[in-house]
């Protein structure tokens, strides 16, 4: 038995979540995975899974073996790291991702420089309105709207957002201009179902004491933002959305802001990567390029 290759097959069922799963990823047959899996069991001689039930749960002792595997492959990733040059020269991939609609017009230009300064390094775009598990999708960095929990993830800021309502002239014209959170309730609106903000039945408008949950008469749902703020400037109805994608719109007059004085708080806007002992010279180089040109694309000074 490989046991590098049985570790790593565990790994991969435990983060993905099954062992079909991880045989999809791993693009190796399943009656090999659950084969690995098992002999990795008998060398053992201990139970590593429970099996028989719809979401693969680890035993006791193998949360334990699962954690030593995972320091034993990332040792072994860093020594091949190590061996083949990455900490003398940034080359290799990076896997990057970041929101649909930030990324194509903020980060996507910056990537495009970054390459073309080091032509060593190559790079996965991934673009997705959803927030990423950077360990189990193997990202070396994303971009992050919102605030972020407490984790082993480094964070480095770039910018802020805010989120806005707005709807266009021609629906204000038609339906009059809502003056309070509670006026919404009379007013169509258009949700969304993406990246975890403002959307569903309910949207919290405000700060602190003065929030206000208003339950949302939603008319039309949509599954990304952009296409919510598509419609609400064809005069669908009201919509709430990060201000990166309402901001131009306003200005041209096609959209107007509505109910400022209830916005919440603004959200940072961050560059996020797992903390390692030591990383890579094609992060640090990433970093050390993309920061400063991200925040000079979101208009955000460096308190």
């Amino acid at each position: 038995m490989d046991r590098l290759e049985a570790m790593t097959i565990l790994l991969a069922a435990v983060d993905h979540g099954s062992l079909s799963a991880a045989s999809r990823e791993l693009r190796i047959p399943l009656a090999t995975v659950s084969r690995r899996v098992s002999e990795l069991e008998e060398h053992l001689a201990i139970r590593l899974l429970l099996r028989g039930t719809r979401k693969l749960l680890l035993t006791e002792a193998g949360r334990a073996y699962v954690a030593s595997c995972r320091r034993i492959v990332e040792d072994i990733a860093e020594a091949e790291r190590t061996a083949t040059g990455e900490y003398r020269a940034p080359q290799g991939e990076l896997i990057f991702s970041a929101p649909q609609v930030m990324g194509r017009t903020h980060a996507l230009p910056v990537v495009v420089d970054f390459l073309t300064t080091y032509p060593d390094i190559r790079m996965r775009f991934h673009l997705a309105d959803r927030v990423v598990n950077l360990l189990e999708e193997q990202i070396d960095v994303a971009l992050r709207v919102g605030e972020l929990p407490d984790s082993s993830l480094i964070a480095t800021r770039v910018g802020v957002v805010r989120q806005m309502l707005c709807a266009s002239p021609e629906y204000l014209k038609t339906r009059g201009t809502p003056e309070k959170p509670g006026d919404l309730t009379s007013h169509c609106c258009v949700t969304y179902d993406a990246y975890g903000i403002a959307s569903g039945s309910s949207w919290k408008l405000g700060i602190g004491r003065t929030a206000h949950t208003v339950q949302i008469p939603s008319r039309l749902v949509v599954n990304s933002a952009e296409a919510a703020v598509i419609a609400a400037t064809a005069g669908a109805g009201v919509v709430w959305v990060m201000s990166y994608l309402a901001e131009d719109l306003v200005k041209s007059g096609s959209l107007v802001r509505l109910l400022k004085g209830y916005e919440p708080a603004s959200l940072p806007v961050s560059l996020i990567y797992p903390s390692q002992r030591q990383a890579p010279l094609k992060l640090r180089a990433f970093l050390d390029f993309v920061v400063p040109r991200l925040r000079e694309s979101l208009g955000y000074k460096n308190p």
